[in-house]
């Protein structure tokens, strides 16, 4: 059949490795046209054949001993015919798929493997002198014919007839391309200045971008009807209208370079350019924009006259290779002028951030290339050079329009933002400029050697898909899935919304039951859309049954933690011991619920801080819900009183304070406690049941207000804590000099008795003339008059850094005497 026919000749082919590669590119494309019909009728049958199965599954498997009933033996007979007889043409068509395939790849390795050949290729090489003179000579003849073939046409009658008749429209042609190429730029320049030159705006720039795109149009415009009026004289003859041909093309090239050079080196300080630059390094960029447009200028017509008289590689070499230096000594210039909008005053700054350490690889890049393109093209490795250094021109101009284009991306989000400073700042922009440097990934595979074939090649790989288990998922099915879920999904966001607003607040669940309704329902809805979406993708779960055993592997060992949180998530809003809102605390964090998700709970602190505690805590730890349910709490106020206070008066007085708070609940009344003897004072406790305990600072800070003013009015002392202290050698503390060891209880003086704190308080500094025997008499009476102020006493004895030496000093007798004294 024709299939067999055209594989047969394919096999021959690569076998062969004789076919042009022009030939191998048809036969390939016409391969890529049948593998496609294979691959479509590998899918014909899939209904039937889950039909089929279907059916052979609902008869049960074959009894392992004994025979089945013979309707069920011929049925489950016919329906394997069938199955047979549907899968046939899918296996047949697998088998060829296959067959294409391997020879597609086939021919894809010879053309790259030949591909490679002439770029490792060793010609002759520009710098032999041998070269230079055919050279020459190919240029003159090539312009020598074209007069021949001028005169010669113009000799013929017929051809001077044509031309008379000609003349007008050709003329006018000829007439407007001149104007258009020599004034066409100088109009659009003058006019883009004017409109930039009234202001920095977002319209201004958009309108004199559009305004600038000119500045190719037009001359390029004037080029065609150049080329035109030149055919239309029919006096080239082939190789004038050859070189015709050729210049738009070239025109094309050498006006866009110039475009791109004014807008990454714009002339005016209006907008600011993608490279910080200044205005004579901007000029600089501009000149050598225009120059690698020279070079790309002349080296298409060049192309176009060796492919027609199909010059030797000498020939081409040596005419090239001057365009090679040009361009190698422009790219040079260029990556130094890159280099350098690096190397500013905002250097630091600028090597940290992502597009300046890019435009500095890319310089010093351009910099290599610049110098290797031609010495490759000098040694006889001509096409790598080639290969190097035009593909690199062609990379900077991308690059320049991508610029262009970022930049046109950020002004149309400003237009419609109206935020100038925030553009940088923005996620939109940045999006769009990954999504426009994902889709120059084409045009960079072509510009450095790609075929059209290989990106066409991968497209169908990616088409294609890829297998899990016994599925394949395609992008088709991912999209499927993508939109599938998104409207689930906002389904279930607008069937919350509905819920929250107009069904829960009708029932008579509370805030937090309407809140775990609510959210439930939108996990549910969530995981449905899960499902659905897949479904709808055409996945087959039951295939994704492995990796779903691994991923719980997994998560019995790696993700136990965020596991159990989101279970006690589930746990908290069936139970709902929490709710937001609620005043609880854990730990030593208390503070309000603001937010419960299935992870963790969002506490915020008197704080005003949020405070993220996982569920499991909340689940398996201790927590105090002070609002659950209701706001009645308790409050506790201590308070108390001095020794000798009348008690029964206390206890009245705070039983009148505490039923005398309005947040105070009279049922059950408030009751003070009378709690102990302390210390320092008479304690008491007032414990009362708050309407509202969110308020309990404010009603204690009410209630000990109006306790002072009570106690006040009625005479009642509030107590505070007393301490004395006594102090070893207080001459040391004093700073006085250590004079000579003495001997005998003299050596230790009586200790001062210093009140430390509370009215009354007294300060005795007994003088070095005091002994022992009068601090002792005058001791007993320090402690009476302090102890009316005080029912407790502590004394903290201060030990003197020179202990060891006056112990050594005045000998273990003066020391007993002395501590006697100081008891």
């Amino acid at each position: 059949d024709a299939w067999e026919t055209v594989a047969a000749r394919a096999e021959a082919a690569v076998e062969a490795s004789q076919a042009s590669n022009t030939a191998l590119e048809s036969l390939r494309a016409e391969l890529a046209n049948w593998r496609e019909q294979f691959q479509d009728a590998e899918a014909a049958n899939t209904a039937p054949i889950a039909a089929v199965n279907a059916q052979i599954a609902a008869l049960g498997a074959k009894p392992e001993e004994g025979e089945e009933p013979p309707d069920t033996a011929r049925q489950r007979a016919e329906l394997n015919t069938r199955l047979n007889e549907l899968k046939s043409p899918v296996q047949r068509a697998e088998v060829a798929f296959s067959r294409a395939d391997a020879l597609i790849q086939q021919i894809d390795q010879t053309l790259r493997d030949r591909q490679t050949s002439e770029l490792l290729e060793l010609g002759p090489t520009p710098l032999n002198p041998v070269n230079w003179p055919p050279a020459i000579e190919a240029v003159v003849d090539y312009f020598y014919r074209i007069a021949v073939d001028l005169r010669t046409n113009w000799d013929k009658e017929t051809s001077r007839g044509e031309f008379r008749r000609n003349l007008p429209v050709s003329g006018g042609l000829f007439l407007l391309a001149i104007a258009l190429v020599l004034r066409g730029r100088l109009w659009v320049e003058l006019l883009v200045t004017s409109v930039e030159e009234r202001g920095r705006t977002a319209e201004r720039w958009l309108a004199g971008l559009v305004v600038s795109l000119g500045q190719i149009i037009l001359p390029v415009v004037g080029l065609l009807l150049f080329s035109a009026a030149l055919q239309l004289t029919q006096m080239l003859g082939t190789r004038g209208d050859v070189l015709a041909k050729s210049l738009p093309a070239a025109g094309f090239a050498f006006f866009a370079a110039r475009w791109l050079g004014g807008q990454i080196f714009p002339r005016g300080e209006t907008f600011v350019s993608p490279l910080d630059l200044d205005r004579s390094a901007r000029t600089q960029g501009r000149f050598l924009a225009s120059l690698l447009g020279v070079v790309l200028l002349l080296r298409a017509p060049l192309h176009a006259m060796a492919r027609q008289l199909d010059w030797s590689p000498e020939v081409v070499n040596v005419l090239t290779f001057p365009l090679l230096v040009l361009a190698g000594v422009a790219l040079a210039r260029m990556g130094q002028l890159m280099l350098r909008a690096t190397r500013r005053d905002n250097a630091e700054e600028f090597e940290t951030d992502f597009r300046g350490r890019v435009i500095s690889l890319l310089s010093r890049g351009v910099i290599v290339v610049a110098f290797a393109g031609p010495a490759f093209a000098g040694i006889g490795y001509f096409n790598a050079g080639e290969a190097l250094v035009f593909p690199t021109i062609a990379t900077l101009m991308l690059l320049g329009l991508l610029a262009v284009l970022q930049r046109l991306v950020n002004e149309i989000y400003i237009l419609f933002t109206r935020n100038r400073d925030g553009v940088n700042e923005a996620l939109t922009p940045v999006l769009a400029g990954f999504a426009l440097a994902v889709a120059s990934l084409p045009a960079f595979a072509l510009i450095w050697g790609a075929r059209v074939t290989d990106l066409t090649e991968l497209w169908a790989r990616f088409v294609e898909g890829f297998t899990v288990g016994d599925t394949r998922v395609s992008p088709t099915d991912f999209m499927t899935f993508v939109i599938v879920f998104g409207i689930c999904y906002v389904a279930t966001r607008l069937l919350q919304t509905a819920l929250r607003s107009q069904v829960l607040p009708k029932t008579k669940l509370d805030p937090g039951g309407q809140n775990a309704v609510a959210a439930g329902v939108g996990y549910l809805g969530i995981f449905a859309a899960g499902l659905i979406a897949v479904t709808s993708a055409g996945v087959d779960l039951s295939a994704l049954a492995f990796v779903a055993g691994a991923l719980s592997l997994g998560i019995g060992f790696g993700l136990q933690n965020i596991v159990s949180n989101f279970v006690s998530g589930i746990i908290l809003f069936i139970e709902r011991p929490i709710s937001i809102g609620d005043w609880i605390e854990v730990g030593d964090q208390m503070g309000y619920v603001r937010d419960i998700s299935v992870r963790s709970t969002r506490i915020e602190t008197f704080d005003r801080t949020d405070v993220i505690v996982p569920n499991a805590d909340l689940v398996s730890g201790t927590v105090t819900n002070w609002t659950r349910g209701n706001l009645v709490g308790r409050i506790i106020v201590p308070v108390g009183v001095a020794y000798g206070s009348d008690t029964r008066k206390v206890q009245a007085l705070l039983q009148d304070v505490a039923e005398a708070q309005p947040m105070v609940l009279l049922n059950p009344p408030p009751y003070v406690l009378f709690k102990g003897f302390g210390a320092d004072s008479v304690d008491f406790e007032i414990r009362a049941i708050l309407r509202d305990v969110t308020a309990i600072l404010d009603v204690q800070t009410e209630m000990n207000h109006q306790i002072s003013e009570r106690f006040a009015a009625e005479g009642i002392e509030i107590p505070f804590a007393q301490r004395d202290i006594w102090l070893r050698n207080p001459e040391t503390l004093r700073g006085s000099p250590s004079g000579p060891p003495r001997s005998g209880a003299g050596a230790d003086e009586a200790e001062p008795i210093t009140p430390t704190s509370g009215s009354g308080a007294q300060s005795r500094s007994p003088t070095r003339a005091e002994t022992k025997a009068e601090a002792e008499a005058r001791a007993p009476e320090d402690r009476t008059r302090t102890s009316r102020k005080t029912q407790g006493r502590q004394h903290l004895e201060a030990e003197d850094l020179h202990r060891s030496e006056d112990a050594a000093d005045d000998g273990s007798d003066g020391s007993a005497g002395a501590e006697d004294g100081a008891r």
